[in-house]
């Protein structure tokens, strides 16, 4: 898995008691894979995975599977303690995914040795690899991760902890191959940075409600057509950042507002979360509309190459 192209998160629907609505869930990653998405990653943290139980994590893991139908990897979120990584790393194999993401252990704060022996079991006892998603309770020294690397079962590292000189020495520590994706909320803010650093791979939550939009992103800043990030940060990136500063919680359920004014009945979000206010989801519905109006004047504009 090379992880080519621009990476999915899709939110996990519910109705109004937080059942989850697997027909919608099958729709919105349909959408994102015929869209042009790069890679599935289903029940993860836009996914809600930690208000999922585990049989509704194993119905939207295989739900992906047969949406994506080969046309590009799914990879599921795993994650609490090691013993729960593991019931959920052995549901997303039965289900067909081709990979995990190990979301930091819960509550806990460890040490580097803690650390790498939880991720060790986990790779140890999963039959899918694993990409690593450093974040919270869970930031890893160059030592450690090159440690894990040399573990067969763990291909990657995803970076939601934002410490541009920690990545910088993780790379230069760690052993060649290993993949490395930048997971910072709204990643198209900070990708130019991380691209300096040989870091290409990154997460979309744009796309989940906005794909054109944030494959066009993708597709200059790989490009190194600045001139087209800069309009693109300017006119929606960066205010779309600045109200997802106005409430907690707001990296999921901004996003999930998002997917439902661009028509899609998702409900809402599950608790701890809640809703944004009517005045917040006015702002974001002009975001979407300013969105849908640069795209087009984007079209319209010639391609210089």
């Amino acid at each position: 898995m090379s992880f080519d192209g621009l990476l999915f998160f899709p939110v996990t629907p519910c109705d109004e008691e937080e059942r989850l609505d697997l027909g919608a869930f099958r729709r919105h990653v349909r959408q994102g894979v015929e869209a042009g998405c790069g890679a599935v990653f289903a029940c993860c943290g836009t996914g809600e995975f930690a208000a999922l139980s585990l049989a509704d994590y194993a119905a939207c893991v295989a739900a992906a599977v047969e949406e994506a139908d080969g046309r590009v990897p799914v990879v599921a979120g795993t994650g609490y303690g090691t013993a729960m990584a593991l019931e959920f790393a052995a549901a997303a194999a039965d289900a067909g995914a081709q990979g995990l993401l190990a979301l930091p252990p819960y509550l806990v704060q460890a040490g580097q040795d803690g650390l790498r022996r939880h991720y060790e079991a986990l790779a140890d006892g999963s039959r899918l690899p694993i990409i690593l998603y450093q974040r919270d309770n869970a930031v890893l020294e160059p030592e450690t991760v090159a440690e894990l690397a040399r573990h067969p079962g763990i291909i990657g590292l995803k970076d939601g902890h934002g410490d541009l000189d920690l990545m910088r020495r993780i790379i230069e520590t760690a052993p060649s191959g290993l993949l490395y994706f930048n997971g910072l909320p709204t990643a198209e803010t900070s990708q130019r940075a991380y691209r300096d650093l040989g870091v290409v791979r990154y997460s979309s939550a744009v796309f989940c409600f906005l794909p054109h939009l944030a494959l066009a992103c993708h597709d200059a800043l790989r490009d190194g057509r600045d001139d087209v990030v800069d309009r693109l940060m300017k006119e929606f990136y960066l205010p779309f950042v600045e109200l997802r500063g106005l409430g907690p919680g707001y990296a999921v359920s901004l996003v999930k507002a998002g997917v439902r004014l661009r028509g899609q009945d998702v409900g809402p979000v599950r608790r701890p979360l809640v809703d944004p206010g009517p005045e917040h989801l006015r702002r974001l519905a002009e975001l979407i509309d300013r969105g849908l109006t640069l795209m087009e004047d984007l079209e319209r504009s010639p391609d210089p190459a």
